[in-house]
């Protein structure tokens, strides 16, 4: 410990060079493993990989369906293809895009929640984005696969406290400066949606899926494949709502949603 009065600092520790979370490493190995063993495979492999555990909405409403009868797995099918096919994507740049994405979001929430908690938060959002994709498109031969939605959960999770006073967004639009990883308390969802910073960054969200999903935007951009952007919204809302299920962390005690008039963390109350 430095002497106060001798005004030497202390020897600072460099951060090192390759800091990703355990859990996210080993989410991100089996994603790209996966792709790479499926690139190498033929088309038949591939056909049989995509009908076993890429997501069918027509599993659930075959009415309608031209190849529901042909799908294989039964009920068993119809619990793992909402987790199975986060594992799958339709290219290189799909898993990509998605690499980095995990990376930048997945890295503050795994070391907030741990590796349980990361696991079950991230493939609930891939869930929940599947099931809404499946209520909006019954009986959709379309097979549906990609970790978006849930990575979009990760975005979500991100926005309950990346804009605290000691986030790294916590400087934008208030007085507190950002200070390294992430921050020790979180905001309520009411006081989070109070936030300017964080309704700004949904919206903006939410927008740049619409445009890229649902307008001929992403056909203008090259990007050829269907943009199931119901599904990142899907997964998206289930990572904002449900992030405090999850985190080990408790609110600050002023609860107020980011530096103006955010409290200091002051530990667990005695009281309790």
């Amino acid at each position: 410990m430095a002497d106060p009065l001798s005004g030497e600092l202390p020897p600072r520790r460099e951060p090192p060079a390759f800091n990703v979370p355990g859990p996210v490493l080993l989410l991100l190995l089996a994603i790209v493993a996966i792709h790479v063993l499926l690139s190498w495979s033929d088309w038949p492999m591939r056909e049989q990989v995509l009908i076993w555990f890429a997501l069918f909405p027509s599993r659930y409403f075959p009415e309608g369906s031209q190849i529901a009868h042909l799908l294989p797995g039964g009920f068993g099918a119809e619990l793992w293809t909402p987790v199975t096919y986060t594992f799958l994507h339709g290219g290189w740049e799909h898993l990509f895009v998605n690499s980095i994405w995990l990376l930048a979001f997945g890295s503050p929430l795994a070391r907030r929640f741990g590796a349980v908690r990361f696991f079950l938060f991230y493939f609930l959002c891939g869930a929940a984005g599947a099931f809404l994709h499946v209520a909006l498109y019954p009986s959709s031969d379309i097979p549906v696969v990609g970790a978006s939605a849930a990575i979009s959960g990760l975005m979500g999770g991100a926005a309950r406290f990346v804009f605290l006073a000691d986030g790294p967004l916590g400087a934008l639009g208030g007085r507190g400066g950002s200070l390294p990883g992430a921050p020790r308390r979180r905001a309520g969802i009411i006081a989070a949606l109070s936030d300017r910073r964080v309704l700004i960054f949904v919206g903006v969200w939410i927008g740049l899926n619409f445009l890229f999903g649902a307008t001929a935007l992403s056909g203008a951009l090259g990007v050829t494949s269907q943009v199931a952007w119901e599904a990142h919204l899907g997964g998206f809302l289930m990572g904002l709502f449900a992030f405090g299920l999850f985190d080990p962390l408790r609110w600050s005690p002023s609860g107020g949603p980011g530096n103006v008039g955010y409290g200091e963390w002051l530990g667990e109350d005695p009281r309790e």
